[in-house]
């Protein structure tokens, strides 16, 4: 009976270890990283994809026939508007040109005397030694030789028009591409493919899509003036630009149910290059004031989103929350949660509702989950 009553009493007090001893392990603290519900105004963003596209692009064309003498640029030279790019030979329209002022001093000299021989004849029409007839033929042939000096002007204008469109000059400044012609080359007004391309550098334009679900905030924010415009890195890892919301498209693509935007930017320093892949985003609104917690401490579950929240006696307790815009890491929070409070920002993945918890540093949480 005593042998019995031993091990009986030796069943029973090692039961009550074993059971102590789960109980502290459940206790145990869980290590966390936490963080507090904090206030602060919130930029609200809408990203989308994008290219930077050239506000202007011009395929500079001969406007006269001829051979190309000489080509006065350089590939990828930056020029200004007005500068010479290629000279045709200009020795045909300058010929032209002075057959017309040649004709016009004949004409003009006709003209003159034309002119004296009205006077002759309305005097002597006025003493009676002479016809009307006379005086009206000479005042015709007068007014024909004064159409004749204008038609004489006209063509002299013609041709000095076109000894200058013999240099092909820049139509705006911008960076030329690569050449389409060699010297030497004959080149003519109908030519469908130019001299060279031009393409303006500065300011410059991003062509960017974004849902149609976005339209009303930034049609909405845009009634207040140009919207903010930063463009990234397509990866959206670096900033590269800010500019201003230049156009707004005027429809949504029923494909794909997004709208067109432009945003324009001065790249002076050349950050943005024509047919680059951009991310770009708009700050439609700014909301002032708001509870905001770092987006890793929300969590979500087939029920909704929620947070883990400290409570005063070190447990973790679970906050049904709505959450707003997410931007830069911050989330903000409509509801659910107060500024001031306490969260779990992480470890949330051993936490369960009345959990005890061990507040640490990032690094100390990571090493303890990882033992």
């Amino acid at each position: 009976m005593l042998a019995v009553a031993t091990i009986a009493g030796f069943a029973v007090y090692d039961g009550g270890q074993s059971g102590t001893a789960k109980a502290d392990a459940s206790a145990k603290p869980i290590p966390v990283v936490t963080g507090i519900v904090t206030t602060r105004d919130m930029p609200i963003w809408i990203s989308g994809i994008g290219s930077v596209a050239p506000l202007k692009v011009v395929d500079v064309k001969a406007r006269v026939d001829g051979q190309i003498m000489r080509l006065a640029f350089n590939e990828g030279d930056e020029v200004q508007a007005g500068r010479l790019l290629a000279q045709i030979d200009p020795r045909p329209y300058q010929a032209v040109l002075a057959q017309a002022q040649a004709a016009r001093a004949r004409d003009m000299a006709q003209l003159v005397n034309a002119r004296q021989e009205v006077s002759r004849t309305g005097a002597l029409s006025q003493a009676g030694a002479g016809t009307t007839q006379s005086y009206d033929a000479a005042k015709a042939q007068a007014a024909a030789l004064q159409a004749t000096v204008a038609a004489d002007d006209a063509a002299i204008a013609a041709a000095q028009l076109n000894v200058e469109f013999a240099g092909i000059v820049a139509p705006i400044a911008g960076r030329v591409g690569l050449r389409q012609v060699n010297q030497g080359s004959m080149v003519h007004a109908s030519d469908t493919t130019g001299v060279v391309t031009v393409t303006q550098m500065a300011p410059i334009s991003v062509l960017f899509t974004l849902p149609q679900d976005s339209l009303g905030e930034v049609l909405t924010g845009q009634r207040s003036g140009a919207l903010p415009v930063s463009v990234y890195s397509r990866d959206g890892a670096s900033h590269i630009v800010d500019g201003r919301l230049l156009f707004v498209g005027s429809n949504v693509d029923q494909t794909n149910g997004q709208f067109q935007l432009r945003a324009e930017f001065g790249n002076g320093d050349r950050a943005l290059w024509p047919g680059e892949f951009v991310s770009a985003r708009v700050l439609v609104r700014t909301d002032r004031g708001v509870a905001v917690v770092p987006s890793q401490a929300v969590q979500t579950s087939e029920t909704g989103r929620y947070v883990y929240a400290v409570k005063s006696d070190g447990t973790a307790e679970v906050r049904n929350v709505k959450a707003g815009p997410a931007v830069d890491g911050f989330t903000e929070i409509l509801s659910g949660l107060k500024p001031g409070e306490k969260i779990v920002v992480s470890g949330q993945s051993r936490l369960s509702a009345g959990a005890p918890v061990k507040a640490q540093s990032s690094a100390q949480s990571a090493a303890e989950q990882a033992q």
